[in-house]
């Protein structure tokens, strides 16, 4: 009864500090803020990993969001200063992995297990859904965010053709690269944070080893996935009035490239629900 007092506990203070902290940077909004808290709290109350490979993501995309803000602030039409996010940006990129976090909690209540399908699949399916999520994640910011700066030129994903920086869909090496670091970091803050927390064998401990490479992988397909939405069902045009690629069809809006049929927002829910997917299929055969 004490654990279960004493972490929820941690998650609270934990989620107003770093809540606090990002609205006062303006790397959220009063409405992202009060979203990020709920999220965190409940992420930090269910396991210390699953809080710290959101903290992982968190941290380390607000920071590359405001990397080079001058050159991002020419390129990109929606371009908000410290990249302030608001609910529903903090609810596409982590409301999944709550879901997820919640009927793992109503299944194991207070233990926090270890990747093992032969203590249950399902569970290490979930584990595998929460990890899928913050890679895909992390590795569509981090890719975004390198990328915009490289001096390479982008090209679309679909065909390779050259097109301007700040297309939905284009790709660069770096912004790939960046994509699975991303994802290798997220899969490095579980397995070292689960050292001290999970409970199961030496063996099993060990095996757990294998979720940095993986969500290495995961990282790598979030972005992909990311991309080829971006390139087919999500517009992206010039506007030769503000001399910038936009993301809505209009009277001086040149298409680039791909459908009105999502914004950056679906495009990222759906690449995030694909990889999670994906990750958790791969966890229940790996582990």
């Amino acid at each position: 009864m004490e654990y279960n007092l004493i972490q929820p506990s941690v998650a609270v203070i934990i989620s107003s500090i770093v809540a606090l902290r990002a609205y006062r940077r303006k790397s959220l909004d009063l409405s992202g803020a009060i979203a990020g808290f709920i999220v965190m709290s409940t992420h930090f109350a269910i396991s210390y990993r699953y809080g710290a490979v959101l903290l992982v993501f968190f941290f380390t995309s607000s920071k590359l969001t405001k990397v080079g803000e001058e050159k991002k602030r020419v390129v990109d039409a929606d371009f908000k200063e410290g990249g302030q996010r608001n609910w529903i940006q903090v609810l596409s990129n982590s409301g999944i992995a709550t879901v997820l976090a919640l009927l793992i909690w109503k299944i194991t209540g207070w233990q926090d297990k270890c990747l093992d399908s032969k203590d249950s699949a399902l569970v290490t399916a979930l584990i595998g859904g929460i990890l899928g999520h913050y890679s895909c994640c992390n590795g569509d910011t981090w890719s975004s965010e390198l990328g915009i700066l490289s001096d390479a030129t982008p090209r679309l994903i679909t065909n390779f053709k050259p097109v301007r920086k700040g297309t939905n869909g284009a790709v660069t090496n770096a912004g790939l690269l960046a994509a699975t670091a991303a994802g290798a970091v997220v899969g490095l803050a579980f397995v070292v944070v689960g050292f001290f927390t999970a409970k199961c064998d030496y063996g099993t401990a060990l095996k757990q080893i294998l979720v940095i490479p993986l969500a290495a992988v995961a990282g790598l397909c979030g972005s992909v996935i990311d991309s080829l939405l971006g390139a087919t069902v999500q517009f992206s045009g010039f506007c030769t009035v503000r001399n910038k690629v936009v993301g809505k069809p209009g009277p001086t809006v040149k298409k680039i490239s791909g459908l009105n049929i999502l914004d950056n927002n679906g495009v990222n829910l759906v690449s995030v629900l694909l990889t999670t997917m994906l990750t958790s299929i791969a966890c229940i055969y790996i582990f």
